[in-house]
């Protein structure tokens, strides 16, 4: 067993949303330079998606938060000021308030169009968005062992996260509907536990021997060793509004790795607990968010989730601070106790209906509010 530290690094990809800055309708058909533009001035960290609607951001490899933060908020800046000259606005949320997912038109792409054909209706109703955290292992059995063991996490992360409350004008009532339309897709939710590196290659190898797909990057689990990268690729959480918050989940995401090394250096580990359960959290945490309990699965019974929140923090302080990113992974109370952002989407909805507005009205009231969070705290 090496005892050697991984670089620990964190990538950062998150998704946004173009909408008109007047009516707050999705962009879905954008004009091709805004995105040339994009493109160029970010040197090829801002890409399209699979719908016009939607652009992808990936921030440089970094080595501190702080680095992370710095090129994550560039990143969002240069859509800001590239998407307001076609009076065009990004949002950093899982799912828009009022969109029709009928409405909307494919990225010109060779691989978007098999996927298209592949997955059929599944795949066009994909009119969400996510963010994914790239921590740098560049260990291939420590990679699968950190994600058998981080699965019991996961739902934690996607509480902080939540920002999908509404889907096509609807009131959903969960924080997160983003996973509801994702888990349509084959090869999603919990990833399967392996015994080794080399029993995951072997059964990826009978999909991919079989045409079934390409390579790892059709493995859309919460979380994968990634295709492209020596990284532990946690996906499961919803696109975050705030810049802070992003990099508050980014932190926790490398704290709890660097945490559950930690403990495998001293040939300890955390203990693996049934599926079952823990897809029972990670339907709490997508209905409720943070609001509610979740399973103490060590316990056996549900704790409220500032409880378990505080635990967590402890748990994975040493590597925080050795990390230098405590006061990162400490904005999750701030997270807590102002709202995740469904929360704050859902305050603003119901505080316009309160004040007159129709549903309709309520509804662009959220994607104003979304468009100014995702463009704060950028400078």
């Amino acid at each position: 067993m090496s005892l050697r530290e991984p670089p620990f690094t964190v990538g950062i990809e998150e998704e946004y949303l173009l909408v008109d800055r007047r009516s707050g309708d999705v962009a879905n058909d954008p004009p091709p330079e805004l995105l040339e533009r994009c493109g160029e001035r970010g040197g090829g960290q801002i890409s399209p998606e699979f719908l016009r609607c939607q652009v992808e951001v990936g921030t440089r490899v970094a080595r501190s938060m702080v680095e992370a933060r710095a090129d994550l908020a560039r990143l969002r800046r240069l859509i800001v000021e590239v998407a307001a000259d076609y009076d065009l606005a990004p949002i950093a949320a899982s799912s828009h308030p009022f969109a029709r997912v009928t409405s909307q038109m494919r990225t010109d792409k060779e691989r978007y169009f098999a996927l298209a054909h592949e997955m059929q209706a599944t795949a066009r109703r994909m009119l969400i968005c996510g963010m994914h955290v790239h921590v740098g292992i560049d260990d291939d059995e420590l990679r699968i062992d950190l994600m058998n063991q981080m699965t019991y996490f996961l739902p934690h992360l996607l509480a902080l996260s939540c920002s999908s409350p509404f889907w096509e004008g609807e009131e959903t009532g969960l924080h997160s509907f983003r996973l509801t339309i994702f888990n349509s897709l084959p090869r999603t939710g919990l990833p399967d536990r392996f015994a080794s590196y080399g029993e995951f290659r072997r059964e990826l190898e009978t999909l991919i021997r079989n045409g079934l797909i390409q390579d790892t990057s059709k493995i859309w689990w919460d979380i994968r060793p990634s295709s492209r990268y020596p990284t532990l690729e946690t996906r499961i959480m919803d696109c975050c509004t705030s810049v802070d918050d992003s990099i508050c989940l980014a932190a926790f995401c490398v704290s709890l790795m660097r945490m559950l090394w930690r403990l495998r250096s001293a040939n300890q580990r955390w203990r693996e607990y049934p599926h079952l359960l823990i897809a029972e959290n990670r339907w709490r945490a997508m209905r409720y968010g943070c609001e509610e309990q979740l399973l103490d699965l060590a316990r056996g019974e549900l704790v409220d989730y500032r409880t378990l929140l505080e635990e967590l923090i402890v748990l994975v302080r040493p590597d925080a601070e050795a990390l230098g990113c405590l006061a990162e992974v400490e904005h999750a109370r701030t997270i807590v106790a102002r709202g995740t952002s469904a929360q704050r989407q859902l305050a603003c909805y119901r505080q316009a209906r309160e004040r007159g507005a129709t549903d309709r009205e309520a509804l662009q009231a959220v994607v104003a509010w979304l468009r100014q969070e995702t463009a704060a705290g950028l400078d």
